[in-house]
C-alpha cells in the first residue's frame, strides 16, 4: 500500500486516491469518482503496470452497479485486457471474474470474522455467496455445513471450481438459483443465515427468516443513509430494529459493526442477530423495495444510489 500511495501522489498529485485502489490477484481496480478523467486514471494504470511486477492488469470501476446481478461496470486502463485471476485470502484460494461476478477484497476481514462465530455442528445459508468467500472460509476453519447459493451463473461456476480448488467438497454445497426458492427447501434446518448483498437483503428477509430453526442467527448487511450528526453504527441499529421489529417479537441485536463506506453519508452495516421468535409470509417472489422501505432506509434499494 505505501508503494500505491507513493506511485498516486508522484503521477496524479493526488495522495488520497490510493485508498481508492483494490487489488485482486494480479488485477488493479481503481475506483472512479463522479467526473474524475479516465485519461488520468489511464496514466496511473500504466505506470501501476510498470513499476509493480505483480500487477498485470488496471481497470477502473464505474460508479454504481447495473443488470440483475449487481455488476460493476470496468473500463480497461493499462495491462492485459483480462478480467479473471486468482486471489488469496486466508489460506484460501479464490478464482475470480473482477468483471462478471462480485468480488469485494475490503471484506476479508468480515469473511474471517464471521468464519470465526460459526460452530462446527452448524448448518449455514449463505443466500449470496458470489464465488465463495465467505461460505469456503466457514468449511475451511470450522467443517460446518454451508449451503452457498447465488444466481449469477458465473459466480456459481466460479464457486464451484473454488470448492474443489480448497478441498472443502461435501461441506460446501453450490447452488445455482434465487436464494427465495431455495429457503422453501430449507426451510427450518439452518442455523446461521448470512446476507452479504445490501442492495437486496431487506427485500429477502422473510425467505431468511423461513429457512431459520429458532433461536437462529442471522447476518444482516444493509446500505444505511446516515443522518448529520449520527454515527454509522447508529444508523445501523436504527434501522435494522425497524426491520427486525415488524417481523420478530423476540431477538437480539447483539452488534452493529460499520464494514465499509460506500459513499457521501452512505454506511455499509452488518447487525448480528439472535432470532427467538419470528412471524412472517415470503412471497413467491422478493420485490423491490419501494414505499415505506425505502423510507426506512433512506435509499432506493436497486443500488442505484452508487451511481
Amino acid at each position: 500500500m505505501k508503494l500505491l500511495k507513493r506511485i498516486a501522489k508522484e503521477v496524479l498529485g493526488d495522495e488520497e486516491i490510493w485508498s481508492r485502489i483494490d487489488v485482486v490477484g494480479d488485477i488493479a481496480l481503481i475506483h472512479r469518482k463522479f467526473g474524475y478523467p479516465v485519461e488520468r486514471l489511464r496514466v496511473l494504470g500504466e505506470e501501476l503496470v510498470r513499476r509493480m511486477p505483480g500487477i498485470r492488469a488496471v481497470y477502473a470501476i464505474e460508479p454504481g452497479t447495473e443488470g440483475p446481478y449487481k455488476l460493476r461496470k470496468l473500463i480497461h486502463l493499462a495491462g492485459e485486457r483480462r478480467t479473471r485471476t486468482v486471489y488469496k485470502e486466508h489460506g484460501c484460494e479464490y478464482e475470480v471474474d473482477v468483471e462478471k461476478a462480485f468480488v469485494v477484497p475490503r471484506l476479508s476481514g468480515e469473511h474471517l470474522r464471521i468464519a470465526r462465530l460459526v460452530e462446527p455442528w452448524e448448518t449455514v445459508f449463505n443466500m449470496f455467496a458470489g464465488v465463495g468467500p465467505f461460505s469456503i472460509l466457514i468449511a475451511k476453519m470450522k467443517g460446518a455445513k454451508v449451503y452457498s447459493v447465488d444466481i449469477n451463473p458465473v459466480a456459481y461456476e466460479l464457486m464451484v471450481r473454488n470448492v474443489k480448488r480448497n478441498k472443502v467438497e461435501g461441506k460446501v454445497v453450490p447452488i445455482l438459483g434465487d436464494s427465495a426458492d431455495v429457503s422453501y427447501w430449507l426451510k427450518g434446518k439452518v442455523d446461521r443465515v448470512l446476507m452479504p448483498l445490501p442492495e437486496l437483503a431487506p427485500s429477502y428477509l422473510d425467505f431468511a427468516l423461513l429457512s431459520l430453526k429458532y433461536p437462529g442467527k442471522l447476518h444482516l448487511y444493509l446500505h444505511v443513509l446516515v443522518r448529520y450528526g449520527e454515527r454509522p453504527k447508529t444508523a445501523g441499529e436504527r434501522v435494522a430494529r425497524t426491520l427486525i421489529d415488524s417481523k420478530c417479537s423476540s431477538y437480539e441485536l447483539e452488534k452493529v459493526r460499520l464494514v465499509r463506506t460506500v459513499g457521501p453519508r452512505i454506511a455499509q452495516v452488518v447487525a448480528d442477530l439472535t432470532l427467538n421468535k419470528c412471524s412472517f409470509s415470503p412471497r413467491l417472489r422478493p420485490t423491490p423495495n419501494r414505499g415505506p422501505l425505502s423510507e426506512l432506509l433512506g435509499l432506493p434499494q436497486d443500488g442505484s444510489y452508487l451511481r
